[in-house]
């Protein structure tokens, strides 16, 4: 890619109109890497009007033939995935080993999609002889989808496909921290639509004018809790239905009779240390039993070792870099406000010692026991590698903290005794739960949170009608004239 990038819409790319520009960086190593063009609401009413040609273009496209160019942009991103898999490990900080499923996570929710346009069906509601009464589901429109720095290319490419497949135009709006891959997949795939169908606006500012303007039919985020009420509020000014997958203070609850190495083992894995726990549905909070609370830890810090920073681009690095200094500062400040109200840190909490990782933004695998739900550990998302341990022998009272706090995205429950697990899920106030398993999406099946972790479902057959709306058509049939009698 060239080192000056611009804006993609209408079919084409654009210099940004004001001439703004902003460099973005390689987290592991803090240095500049690209300028991208900074859009303005002037790029943004441009790229709206040229959206909504386009929008009007691609819903003739019959569903079928949508689904056949769905279908090949899964085969391209399959084909991609290293080369997208390694730009986004330099941009985001993440490790090239783990990145290399997101653009065929992508390609899967094309070809779920892809397989279920013909699933966009009406009703017919009966009304006796004389009249017949059904509806249809046609495009929204225009949607504008704000993505998230975690996974930059899954959820640029994945979160498309959707709104693609139901007929709608798409502005993506990239994060600022890491909008590279998102500008790629536009050289891939824009000119497959007809111009105006597929549009990317990079930019620190765009958002509130893709949210609030009358000429963008929805809008969706992947993001924090204030960022989502921002954009509810601005969405709001002009009515239209918003999807927001926001934060996680997720919980995993390991049971008496749970494994005590099964436990661990999900602990980091549902941790995604990998993504130094850069994840909404993170595993933050671990609430094990009196039983084996001492078994789990040790098997914890054991496994946790496992977890070395490194350089994102190392095929051999376990763990990447925080995304950028502002998110290290936040992280180590949860760190910080954690030991200064008595938490107990048993590995971690701070930079790793190797001199080569020191210009980079790294932060080691941190866990704290001593835990209470009142600590401001337990109840804030840190969005960092940094794990809170909180003991429990009273069923009613860890129900209780597990659910004291704000958010309601994911959960995890460990034992084997199956009435256990299922009173346990169904008390648990979320909108995604693993039972003996942790961290896996489903392609398929309804993701998304309860209370302020957002509005919606994802990667499933209501993400794709969430971006249609529904028609009514009543017809009068006119009597049958009658006969003339000879």
């Amino acid at each position: 890619m060239p080192g000056h990038l611009g804006l993609y819409y209408g079919g084409r790319w654009h210099e940004p109109i004001q001439g703004k520009y902003a460099e973005t960086h390689d987290p592991s190593t803090g240095a500049a890497i690209a300028s991208v063009a900074e859009a303005s609401d002037e790029d943004a009413i441009a790229a709206i009007a040229a959206a909504r040609s386009g929008f009007e273009l691609w819903r003739q496209v019959h569903p079928l033939e949508r689904a056949r160019i769905l279908r090949r942009i899964a085969a391209m991103l399959r084909e991609h995935a290293a080369e997208i898999a390694l730009l986004d490990a330099y941009n985001g900080g993440n490790p090239v080993r783990d990145l290399m499923a997101d653009a065929n996570i992508a390609a899967d929710l094309f070809e779920l999609h892809a397989g279920l346009v013909t699933e966009m069906k009406g009703n017919s509601i009966p009304m006796g002889p004389g009249a017949l009464n059904f509806s249809i589901r046609e495009p929204i429109g225009v949607v504008a989808r704000i993505t998230a720095f975690n996974h930059p290319f899954m959820f640029a490419a994945g979160r498309a496909a959707a709104p693609l497949a139901a007929g709608n135009a798409v502005i993506i709006k990239p994060p600022q921290q890491a909008p590279l891959s998102t500008l790629r997949l536009a050289e891939m795939i824009g000119d497959m639509f007809p111009p105006g169908t597929f549009n990317v606006l990079t930019g620190a500012d765009v958002g509130a004018v893709l949210s609030s303007h009358p000429g963008i039919d929805m809008v969706t985020l992947i993001g924090s809790v204030p960022t989502g009420r921002k954009v509810y509020q601005s969405a709001a000014s002009t009515i239209k239905p918003v999807i927001l997958e926001l934060g996680g203070k997720n919980a995993l609850i390991a049971c008496a009779d749970a494994d005590p190495d099964e436990v661990a083992e999900a602990a980091v894995q549902g941790m995604n240390y990998a993504w130094c726990g850069q994840s909404c549905g993170s595993l933050s909070r671990l609430f094990l039993h009196d039983a084996i609370h001492e078994a789990v830890l040790t098997r914890l810090k054991t496994k946790i070792a496992h977890y070395k920073p490194g350089p994102p681009g190392d095929p051999s690095t376990t763990m990447g870099a925080i995304v950028n200094k502002r998110q290290y500062d936040s992280i180590l400040g949860h760190i910080d406000s954690a030991r200064a109200e008595g938490a107990q840190l048993i590995c971690g909490g701070g930079r790793p010692t190797d001199p080569a990782l020191s210009h980079g933004w790294y932060i080691e695998p941190t866990v704290f026991t001593g835990v209470t739900q009142r600590m401001r550990i337990a109840q804030e998302e840190v969005f960092g590698p940094v794990q809170a341990v909180l003991r429990w022998n009273d069923e009613a009272a860890m129900l209780r903290d597990v659910n004291s706090v704000e958010l309601g995205l994911t959960c995890a429950v460990f034992s084997n005794d199956l009435n256990t697990a299922h009173r346990i899920a169904a008390a648990v106030d979320v909108g995604f739960l693993w039972i003996n398993t942790v961290s896996a999406h489903y392609v398929g099946a309804p993701f998304g949170g309860v209370k302020q972790s957002g509005i919606g479902r994802d990667e499933c057959l209501g993400e794709l009608l969430s971006f249609t709306r529904e028609k009514n058509i009543h017809i009068k049939l006119r009597p049958q004239p009658r006969l003339q009698s000879a």
